[in-house]
């Protein structure tokens, strides 16, 4: 694909030698420049506080892109003529006067201007104050913010004020990666452009909708950071109720960005408030001990290098969520994410309401409901469950269930699925926010987490144990079998 707009951009990146920028940020960059989408002109400076120079970094980028990107998209001409746009700038993000230095490498004006914050949270409000006083940033400046905004409503307050005080909310793209996947951006498409379920997508069709984000990893030696997060705030705090807001969100009046966000934060304000009486119902959190990943022995969470051996963090999480409002009354979302299940898989399953009069066998009854799967990772796709006649003289009318399935690696086989990075920094380049978060949205999220964490809290319930290499603790099997239903791959 050829790029035919204007996107030229001097991007500057803080934060450019950490992980997340090494594994994720320039192996996109790579992938733009190999579509052709990094116009002529655009240029990249890599700032961190490491003392190296120009020659050094593209060295190690070099080096990173190789490991990062597969052998059949490694085209070393390509990383070549890629990392002759970066160039590198060291600097002490808390040293007011260093930022003027990027003023000298931002020779004109002709580029649009883009700030990439790479780096914790807590250095927002300090990159910010001192971009405003080096001059370095104009109106018409993005900046973008990697979640998470803070580890509650208040400290996400003071980070968004402190943003606030610099930028225009038009200017701020805060980023939750998820919203880039290519099977999340379709379930708009799905919902609003087929008819056939749309007019079919609220209470009076569909029984309940399950939300999986699992990982079979630990924590990967992130145990300073997750240990004081826990897999509430990691997970469903931003990742798992934005997929929430996409599913239960009515149709909004056009594809702007306001207009989705708006329709997103209706839905977060009409989430039922979990009370301290409803927790033991509606919400179980989990912290796994030793157990097999892949067949390998796996130590438990307490064991882990460097862990604190009486911490109550929660590495799973299954809650019951409700949402009141005449679309969603009396449907459940039953919400489920943790770290070292049986395997790494995110998908959305709708469960549509079986026919009122049923007519076959009663024996197969439990077959009567059509389920449309969703799987956002690891193969990308859809799958509607949909009932038909068994084959064979000697079947009758026994029903089997079957799928209609697309599968986007397979249907779009001449096509690489881009990584969700690679979505959203276009998307930055090009100035639409549809695919990033409004301050309310964070805000509302994390008051309705909020909530549900002070009543963990209150209570004094330590996390109930479950193996390594199973789906959580029994307990989460509990709480949607009193509702006579049981999760997707239980059934």
């Amino acid at each position: 694909m050829v790029n035919n707009m204007d996107t030229r951009c001097d991007l500057m990146l803080f934060g450019a030698l950490g992980d997340l920028a090494q594994r994720k940020l320039f192996p996109a960059l790579y992938q733009l420049e190999r579509a052709k989408l990094l116009a002529d002109g655009s240029r990249i400076l890599a700032i961190a506080r490491t003392e190296k120079d120009t020659t050094g970094v593209r060295k190690q980028l070099f080096e990173k892109l190789q490991k990062a990107i597969k052998p059949d998209q490694f085209e070393p001409s390509v990383a070549e003529a890629f990392l002759q746009r970066v160039d590198y700038q060291v600097l002490d993000f808390n040293d007011p006067e260093g930022f003027c230095q990027l003023n000298d490498w931002r020779d004109s004006d002709n580029n649009e201007l883009i700030v990439y914050m790479a780096t914790p949270p807590s250095m927002y409000g300090v990159i910010a104050r001192n971009l405003r006083s080096a001059q370095c940033c104009t109106e018409k400046t993005r900046v973008v913010v990697e979640k998470p905004i803070g580890h509650d409503l208040e400290s996400s307050k003071v980070i968004n004020d402190e943003l606030g005080e610099v930028y225009r909310e038009s200017q701020l793209f805060r980023i939750d990666h998820y919203l880039g996947k290519e099977t999340v951006q379709n379930l708009i498409a799905l919902r609003f452009a087929n008819n056939l379920f749309a007019s079919q997508w609220d209470q009076n069709h569909i029984s309940h909708v399950e939300i999986t984000v699992a990982e079979a990893v630990g924590i990967e030696g992130r145990w300073g950071y997750f240990d004081k997060a826990g897999q509430i705030r990691d997970m469903i705090q931003n990742h798992l109720l934005q997929l929430l807001c996409l599913i239960a969100m009515d149709p909004p009046s056009d594809l702007s960005a306001d207009s989705i966000r708006d329709e997103k934060v209706k839905v977060l304000k009409a989430l039922r408030q979990i009370t301290p009486d409803m927790m033991e119902r509606y919400v179980v959190r989990g912290q796994y001990t030793a157990g097999t990943s892949a067949g390998q022995p796996v130590p438990g969470y307490l064991e882990e290098e460097g862990a604190n051996r009486g911490s109550s963090t929660e590495t799973f999480v299954a809650l019951k969520a409700e949402i009141d409002n005449w679309r969603w009354s009396g449907v459940p979302f039953y919400i489920r994410t943790g770290k070292r299940l049986p395997e790494k898989l995110s998908q959305i399953i709708i469960h549509f309401k079986p026919a009122p009069h049923y007519i076959f066998d009663p024996d197969q009854k439990h077959l009567a409901n059509n389920k449309l799967i969703i799987r956002l990772q690891p193969d990308e796709g859809m799958e509607l469950k949909i009932l038909t006649k068994d084959q064979g003289l000697d079947k009758g009318m026994r029903l089997r269930q079957g799928p209609l399935e697309l599968t986007f690696s397979e249907t779009f086989d001449a096509e690489r699925i881009p990584d969700a990075y690679e979505r959203l920094l276009w998307e930055v380049m090009k100035g639409n926010q549809y695919l990033f978060v409004r301050r309310d949205e964070v805000e509302h999220a994390w008051r309705w987490v909020d909530r549900v964490i002070r009543n963990w809290h209150d209570s004094g319930e330590p996390p109930k144990r479950y193996a390594a290499g199973t789906w959580g603790p029994v307990a989460s099997i509990a709480m949607i079998t009193r509702d006579g239903r049981s999760w997707y791959e239980d059934v």
